[in-house]
């Protein structure tokens, strides 16, 4: 994955095709520009990620954590309902080994940073 900026946080491990790394990336744009509500550091190899919890979203967040997985197989990912809002709101936990922390930094940069802005044009 590249950050707005450009600046890669892709590791070498990552599977998926060059080519395909920036559609990837506009692809969780999207998603947390339309749908992100909070940005959490659990702690430093964890990130919780609080989006709107209506059936189109859920379906899009897993489709989009099953695929991540499948070409960075270092993440874990998993679901919970909103503790704050229960039926309102869907947790993504995104975690990672320590010697990929500094992905799981890009990711909240990534989602931080398009939560503010209207996501790729």
């Amino acid at each position: 994955m590249d950050t707005p900026a450009g600046s890669s946080f892709v590791p070498d491990s990552c599977t998926l095709p060059t080519a395909e790394q920036p559609l990837r990336v506009a692809e969780f744009q999207a998603l947390f520009a339309a749908s992100l509500r909070e940005v959490r550091r659990a702690s430093s190899t964890q990130l919780v990620l609080e989006l709107d919890a209506d059936p189109g979203v859920e379906h899009v967040t897993r489709d989009l954590a099953a695929r991540e997985g499948q070409c960075c197989s270092f993440f874990t990912f998993s679901f919970t309902r909103g503790e704050a809002s229960p039926g309102r709101s869907l947790e993504m936990s995104v975690s990672v080994p320590n010697v990929h922390v500094a992905v799981l930094d890009g990711v909240q940069r990534l989602a931080s940073s398009s939560m503010s802005s209207p996501g790729p044009a």
